[in-house]
């Protein structure tokens, strides 16, 4: 067992020097920070939005910025669009799932603000309609996905495509993207 526990952490060792390498995936995380400072200086927001364990990981994402994350300092405006069951069951009812995200972007999402989509394949329909319809309202995009960035690759005015197809292992990457995105944000607004 412990030569499989030693394995697993290995692999997400491996994936994280993958991108440590990646010039052009540290490049869209740095953008991914910039815009996102940029946003919270012109009073925008940073909405999030992902499916199963990633909708997990987009609410852990927005709560350290509404939150804090190291610094003792004022919220910033950061919000998971799954939080509000009520919506997401009565949309998923009347409109089907591949509606619950546009339907709150069409509600919540401003010229300026920001959508972060995770998918780890980058083909989830949901998160796909919602990115077409922040195009349409001015709101930027950055999705966090798997190697291939999937269909949200053309999508994503940033694209952050983490070098796996290990479910696990790109999720657990996203969080470590998210909180250097988080991080660098702070500091730089604090």
């Amino acid at each position: 067992m412990q030569k499989k526990i030693k394995q697993v952490i290995e692999e997400s060792i491996s994936v994280k020097q993958a991108i440590l390498q990646d010039k052009r995936l540290l490049a869209a995380i740095q953008q991914a920070v910039e815009v996102s400072t940029q946003a919270f200086r012109a009073d925008n927001k940073l909405l999030f939005c992902g499916n199963g364990g990633s909708a997990a990981d987009a609410q852990h994402l927005a709560a350290e910025f509404s939150g804090r994350f190291y610094l003792d300092r004022k919220p910033l405006f950061a919000e998971a669009l799954h939080v509000n069951t009520s919506y997401l069951t009565s949309v998923a009812n009347d409109y089907g799932f591949d509606e619950v995200y546009s339907r709150m972007v069409i509600s919540k999402g401003r010229k300026g603000d920001i959508l972060f989509g995770l998918s780890t394949s980058g083909n989830s329909p949901n998160i796909l309609r919602a990115f077409e319809q922040a195009r349409k309202q001015g709101v930027m995009t950055i999705g966090m996905t798997g190697q291939t960035g999937g269909q949200l690759k053309e999508l994503s005015d940033i694209l952050i495509n983490i070098p796996s197809q290990d479910t696990p292992r790109i999720q657990e990457a996203h969080i470590t993207v998210g909180h250097i995105i988080c991080e660098l944000t702070e500091a730089a607004l604090f």
